[in-house]
């Protein structure tokens, strides 16, 4: 189901080709300010560096039909309206019963049949996105009040290695570059060389992923529901709805595995008078609860399924095998605008698990 939360519940619907797409939040309570111009500076952030990303370009202007009066909450659900207006059906025409590699086409046409809308990917497309941003602007304002920030940056394309943000120390200087920047990179020779690498493959008709780094600060102590909605479950069930995210790992991930025990555990020590440790092997969290350190986690994101080289393929009426050049229009690189998307479920996450253990009363 396109839902999700106990106490601050989330619905989104709505295609990548249809007349809009929107988002319902129930929950929130009333008499919350609403910045909007925080938000549509957060969707056009999701747009990215104009030579790296689609050249599909909605406007992304929302429109609240419910739930907000005179700049405010009312208490009631607030729902947002995102009309699609570059839309280009044509480009999928010859697609429907041929589904392109690697894309969400053939597990739809399984689960619904001929009845699904398939043009840019229908329901499962990433335009989709923008809604999470939205939810994820609002929940950012929110968190606010406890100065929680979640801050990404694109740490790894192929070979090339962005410089890793400290959990230890907020450097908000970096955080405010990297929050407000459409290709947000840490280091300005690295950031140079991913972007030149990317038009390169752009030019050869392919696509290329990466890894996301992504640090949350100030997080309070107790957060995550035992036993299947602790901390990384919830983190990760909401990252897993971002279209083309393929792994997830918090601290050390899969190469604590590689570590005796000695050497991965974070040793607890008493630093002006509160718990801290000196390493982030278990990424800030253990036994899926959150014990007030920084949580450091890392996001793996596919190459872009859409590229221009003639592919393999079934036709699914004919059951022969066949091939396709995709037309459409698609990114090169959609890790190039996806830090924005993975800060805005973070913290739609954190909220929904502070409200869990705390409620909602300290919003207002």
């Amino acid at each position: 189901m396109s839902v999700i939360g106990k106490i601050i519940t989330v619905s989104i619907f709505g295609e990548s080709h249809g007349p809009a797409i929107g988002l319902t939040i129930h929950g929130l309570p009333s008499g919350i300010q609403l910045d909007l111009d925080q938000i549509k500076k957060d969707l056009l952030l999701r747009h990215g560096k104009k030579e790296l990303s689609t050249p599909r370009k909605d406007v992304d202007e929302f429109e609240i039909i419910s739930g907000c009066f005179q700049g405010y909450t009312t208490g009631t659900p607030l729902t947002f309206i995102i009309k699609n207006k570059d839309v280009r059906e044509s480009d999928y025409t010859n697609l429907q019963f041929k589904p392109r590699p690697s894309h969400a086409d053939l597990g739809a046409y399984f689960k619904y049949g001929k009845f699904y809308n398939f043009h840019g990917g229908g329901h499962q497309s990433g335009r989709l996105t923008a809604l999470l941003v939205v939810l994820g602007s609002i929940a950012k304002q929110i968190l606010a009040k406890r100065n929680i920030i979640t801050v990404s940056h694109i740490y790894k394309i192929m070979n090339l290695i962005d410089d890793p943000l400290n959990p230890k120390e907020l450097d908000q200087t970096q955080v405010n570059k990297l929050l407000n920047e459409s290709f947000p990179v840490i280091n300005d020779t690295v950031k140079l060389q991913m972007i030149d690498f990317i038009l390169q493959t752009k030019n050869q008709s392919d696509s290329v992923g990466g890894i996301i780094e992504t640090v949350i600060y100030n997080v309070p102590t107790g957060l995550g529901e035992p036993f299947f909605d602790s901390i990384e479950s919830f983190l990760s069930h909401l990252i897993f709805s971002i279209p083309g995210i393929k792994g997830i790992e918090f601290g050390e991930g899969f190469n604590i595995a590689n570590l005796y025990g000695s050497q991965a555990n974070d040793e607890y020590r008493l630093e002006n008078g509160k718990i801290t440790t000196s390493t982030f092997h278990n990424g800030g969290i253990v036994g899926g609860i959150s014990i007030g350190l920084p949580i450091i986690f890392k996001t793996a994101i596919k190459p872009t399924s859409s590229i221009g080289k003639t592919q393999k393929t079934i036709d699914l009426l004919t059951q022969s095998e066949t091939e396709i050049t995709i037309q459409g229009r698609h990114d090169p690189a959609f890790i190039s605008r996806i830090s924005i998307v993975i800060n805005a479920v973070t913290n739609y996450a954190i909220l929904e698990l502070l409200a869990q253990k705390e409620g909602l009363l300290w919003i207002k």
